[in-house]
């Protein structure tokens, strides 16, 4: 019989004597006290857990409980905190509006006082440019150009370009001749008897130039032969005709020299020329369709004093000269007479299209490879077909503005 020890359970009883040989179970009583001390020991060590558990239980609870509170007093925190956020938001975007507004106001302000600035600059620097030109063609010349009175032919070549000319800038008689669109030989003569009757007393002079020239753009002034070199686009050369050397050279700037300057002269693509106001260059420009750009040049120093893009198209067109600092375009139809002067181009404004009268020089039965003006004996020194010709002219004063 198995008798339960004090504050020990029947299940552990019975369970223990389940494990105990039959024989023993009532001959060991050693034994059965060893096994309640250890069931003793594990049951309070089950009591400490128990009671750890339930501590560990009340912890959590307590925690839960701190954590829900804590939960929602960060959710009223975080509506209290958002509620602010929008409204700092809503006074920013308000401020945002308020600066926008304020800065167009000074954008317009500083607008206007710009627009009026650069108004006054512009109005400045025309004046300034204006005076400029005035100052830069002060020279006493105010005619203007009504007719061409009459033509000589002087004398006759075998040659269909060429330029022929005495100095525009001294009293010099000498006559030079340029034979050819690309040469390198000028003739100078002892004057225009010299020239006409082409004796031997006295013999002209002959001049071989270091490089050869294009065109028939040559011009000489006071001293020096300046004319377009043959192995650039834009070069100029200015030569001394009595020491017989290169003095100084240039380039022309504005695109010159890439195209023709007029349609019907197949070989000049720099026309140089002289008036009242000195020496100035007659090219094609690029961007202008086809329009001729005019541009005077400091003769001392080979230097850019001025330039202008003019209406005057290069199509059609044959030649063209400078009279007290207005260009006058030749005009012909397929290179063939008549030959008309239907553009002038006035940097001053002084000559207004409605003063011009019908401006057609005596019939040429071909075209002309150039026509120079010289300001010292007023007259017109021509090449046509072989043909060195002299057109006197009529002028008349510039009516006042």
């Amino acid at each position: 019989m198995m008798v339960a020890l004090p504050g020990t359970s029947a299940v552990l009883v019975l369970s223990l004597a389940a494990f105990l040989p039959p024989p023993q179970r009532a001959q060991d009583p050693a034994m059965v006290h060893y096994i309640y001390q250890r069931f003793q020991v594990l049951e309070q060590g089950l009591e400490k857990c128990t009671q750890a558990t339930r501590a560990y239980i009340q912890d959590f609870r307590e925690f839960s409980k701190n954590i829900s509170i804590m939960l929602g007093r960060c959710q009223m925190d975080t509506s209290d905190y958002k509620s602010a956020v929008n409204n700092l938001a809503m006074r920013v975007e308000r401020a945002q509006r308020e600066i926008d507004y304020l800065e167009y106001l000074r954008e317009s302000d500083i607008c206007i006082e710009s627009e009026e600035k650069t108004l006054a600059e512009k109005l400045l620097q025309e004046a300034e440019e204006d005076q400029k030109v005035r100052t830069l063609l002060n020279a006493s010349c105010n005619n203007m150009l009504m007719g061409i009175k009459s033509l000589k032919i002087v004398k006759k070549t075998m040659d269909t370009d060429g330029s022929w000319m005495k100095d525009a800038g001294s009293e010099s008689a000498k006559v030079y001749l340029l034979i050819g669109s690309r040469n390198n030989t000028v003739w100078e003569f002892a004057n225009l008897r010299a020239f006409m009757e082409d004796s031997t007393k006295p013999a002209p002079r002959k001049l071989i130039l270091p490089l050869s020239w294009k065109g028939s753009g040559q011009v000489v002034y006071k001293g020096f032969l300046f004319f377009h070199n043959q192995a650039t686009s834009n070069e100029i050369i200015k030569y001394n005709l009595q020491k017989r050397t290169v003095e100084d050279r240039m380039l022309l700037p504005g695109g010159a020299g890439r195209a023709l300057v007029y349609q019907h002269s197949l070989s000049t693509y720099i026309d140089l020329a002289v008036d009242e106001h000195g020496l100035w260059a007659i090219h094609s420009g690029p961007g202008i369709q086809g329009h001729l750009v005019l541009t005077k040049i400091e003769p001392g120093t080979l230097g850019v004093e001025h330039s202008w893009d003019t209406p005057c198209r290069s199509q059609d067109a044959e030649a063209s000269f400078l009279l007290c600092g207005v260009l006058y375009v030749v005009y012909s139809s397929g290179g063939q007479g008549p030959h008309r002067i239907t553009c002038t181009y006035d940097p001053l404004g002084t000559i207004r299209e409605e003063d011009l009268p019908n401006l057609i020089f005596p019939r040429r039965p071909r075209t002309h490879s150039m026509i120079h003006y010289n300001p010292r004996d007023k007259q017109l020194y021509a090449w046509n077909e072989g043909n060195q010709i002299i057109y006197k002219l009529q002028t008349k004063r510039k009516l006042p503005l």
